[in-house]
């Protein structure tokens, strides 16, 4: 096979990630082996070494990650190791999104309400159409990717294919852009749009900012085919032809209008004679109106709010039959894997049953037709039945995963020879005065400290105490505002704090190589936050660190301490002998400190000053205009992390 997924990098493999690579690669290759484990602990690069798998398999990848800001990280490091080829970013297009719903206790109907991303929706073009035109293609996802979209097929045909070689007609031109929902608009270029001006028309394709289309006409035929800068005009590529897809993900076949309009009647009949004859008038008549106007903008439009609750019949689907998703578009042979896989699993495990139980209360008051209910993310076995070859990643794989994988790789040893940390119990009486001490402690290193509570109030009142007592820190919760929260990790890193407070936040994704020591409040109480998987991750935040050492305050040792103990003893054992052998020395991460700008420093305030926001409506619509511009180049630098900040902050802002 011609080698076409490849690695550029001055990266090499060290650690444990050279064997688990080979490993890995051999399952699957020479041993047949599909499922397939990468416990890998905090820290060891595990993306570095699915990198490398990706690579030499040399096959189409999905990776899956639990929520938006970990595959935005995810996508910036893979977009760095594969240059050369494609890597994309699919996560929901939604900033806000409420979906339609019916509350049966108060009689309330709630209509869908939802603020789109033009760049992430453009993102999620461009990947539909590298899976249908490339096979170098490396996709990022959210559970987004089990949702329903349009087929294969289908985005394959609402494609226009422009050559000068063809002699593709003007007028004929015109008609295919308006019938693939590409809209007409001579001022403001953006993503999807077309514009005239004399013989040339200009196509700004809905998969990229960055350049549009130029097409220069002779009479009815193509005389140019050009790719320009938008604001300069400068002409970057000419082209003989080139492959444009639709404006959006889902457009209705007008060939076969009148076969799903004849479907979608002969159901609401159905449904209209059900109500009748169950004596629900207002559901018969409720239904009846709802869907008569749906289909008359069908029938005039080709398209309405909310199409996607008739995807069943636009798509000639048999009633519960398995929706398209992103998976179709990756053929028979390919690689997907499943990142921080104890989180991600019970994500998929549980999306179909939220989804149906509340469209099953639109449906039985006749806002919906029973229809709408296959309009829906893939079933956990219908998502299933997809895989091929699977790696789940996990510092804590479920039993699920170890169960249905045949080889379970570890890669225990860091690239830096960090070990994981020491862990000491300590009795809960006078534990607060002990915190302070070991807070001292860590002080005089220049080093910083991590407390994990139970509850809000026990991280706010903490907090209280401990600045009463001259020590810099600052609670972290649920509760405070993204970009402040971003703003606190930065100022614990440089100083700023020496401890932060926190309760389940400090776990997953935190990469804070300043932190030495952990503290855990009431390790030994039962519950979501101690149990085993829960108490490794959080150990692992003190794993960045040489001086790592962990203090778990509690009066006895429950099962959850004792297994998280073993097997972070397990995995320092394993480490320790593997520095010895080659003579290594463990080494604090250095990383650089992001810092925070004077943009960064007004939206924290403007975050904390909400009252004097409402006096200034004049100043509050100035700065929510410079958020917006900040996120549009935030998006555009694909510094997705910080758009996704402040995007939040914008939404805030303008829901008051």
């Amino acid at each position: 096979m011609e080698k076409i997924i490849t690695i550029k990098t001055d990266k090499t493999l060290k650690g444990d990630q050279p064997n688990a690579v080979k490993k890995l690669v051999d399952n699957f290759v020479n041993k047949g082996i599909k499922k397939q484990v990468l416990l890998g602990a905090t820290g060891t690069g595990k993306t570095f070494t699915v990198a490398n798998v990706i690579s030499q398999l040399n096959k189409k990848a999905l990776v899956l990650a639990p929520n938006k800001t970990l595959a935005a990280q995810l996508y910036m490091e893979l977009k760095d190791l594969f240059p050369e080829n494609r890597v994309e970013y699919f996560v929901s297009y939604f900033d806000f999104y409420q979906p339609e719903a019916y509350v049966v206790k108060s009689d309330t109907y709630i209509e869908k309400t939802s603020v789109t991303n033009s760049e992430i929706e453009l993102l999620r073009v461009s990947t539909f159409n590298s899976l249908v035109e490339r096979e170098d293609v490396i996709v990022v996802a959210s559970v987004a990717a089990i949702y329903a979209s349009s087929s294969p097929e289908q985005f394959r045909q609402n494609r226009i294919i422009i050559s000068i070689k063809d002699k593709t007609k003007y007028t004929d031109l015109k008609r295919e852009l308006v019938r693939l929902n590409y809209e007409r608009n001579d001022i403001d270029q953006k993503p999807g749009t077309f514009k005239i001006t004399g013989d040339v028309l200009e196509v700004s394709p809905p998969f990229s900012n960055e350049f549009i289309y130029r097409l220069s006409f002779f009479g009815e035929d193509i005389e140019e085919i050009a790719e320009i800068e938008p604001i300069t005009k400068k002409v970057l590529k000419k082209y003989d032809f080139f492959v444009l897809p639709a404006a959006k993900e889902y457009i209705s076949d007008a060939n076969k209008s009148k076969e799903w309009l004849s479907a979608i009647r002969m159901e609401l009949k159905e449904r209209v004679a059900y109500f009748k004859d169950n004596n629900k008038l207002v559901e018969a008549q409720r239904i009846e109106e709802r869907t008569n106007h749906d289909m008359d903008a069908l029938d005039e439009l080709g398209y309405c709010s909310g199409i996607e609750n008739y995807s069943r019949h636009l798509e000639s689907r048999k009633e519960g039959e398995t929706p398209f998703t992103l998976f179709n578009y990756f053929g028979d042979d390919w690689i997907l894997v499943v990142d921080e896989s104890h989180l991600m699993i019970p994500q998929v495990h549980g999306m179909h049953n939220t989804d149906r139980s509340r469209k099953m209360n639109l449906i039985e008051y006749g806002f919906r037709l029973p229809s709408s209910a296959d309009n829906r993310p893939l079933k956990f076995e219908e998502f299933y039945e997809n895989l091929d070859k699977v790696i789940y990643v996990s510092a804590t794989p479920s039993e699920w995963e170890k169960e249905d994988s045949s080889d379970i790789v570890e890669q225990i040893v860091r690239p830096t020879g960090l070990l994981d940390p020491i862990i000491k119990i300590l009795p809960s009486e006078n534990q607060i005065i002990k915190v302070l001490e070991l807070i001292k402690t860590t002080r005089t290193k220049n080093e910083r400290v991590l407390i994990t509570v139970l509850t809000i109030r026990m991280a706010e009142e903490l907090t209280a105490y401990l600045k009463d007592n001259n020590v810099k820190c600052q609670f972290l919760h649920n509760e405070i505002k993204t970009m402040e929260r971003l703003t606190i990790l930065n100022q614990l890193r440089k100083g700023i704090f020496d401890v932060v407070i926190g309760i389940n936040l400090l776990r997953e994704g935190l990469d804070l190589p300043e932190v030495s020591t952990v503290i855990i409040i009431d390790a030994d109480k039962q519950g979501l936050f101690r149990n085993t998987k829960s108490l490794v991750q959080t150990i692992g935040r003190a794993s960045r660190n040489e001086n790592g050492i962990v203090y778990m305050f509690a009066d006895k040792t429950t099962p959850a301490m004792k297994e998280a103990i073993e097997e972070t003893n397990r995995r320092r054992a394993i480490q320790e002998a593997f520095n010895k052998k080659h003579n290594i020395t463990p080494k604090t991460i250095i990383r650089s400190i992001e810092n925070i700008s004077k943009d960064d420093n007004l939206i924290i305030d403007f975050s904390r000053r909400s009252k004097d926001r409402k006096k200034t409506p004049a100043a509050k619509k100035q700065l929510i205009n410079n958020l917006k511009i900040q996120m549009k180049s935030a998006a555009k630098n694909q510094e997705y992390e910080r758009a996704a900040y402040l995007r939040d902050l914008i939404i805030e802002a303008e829901n008051e």
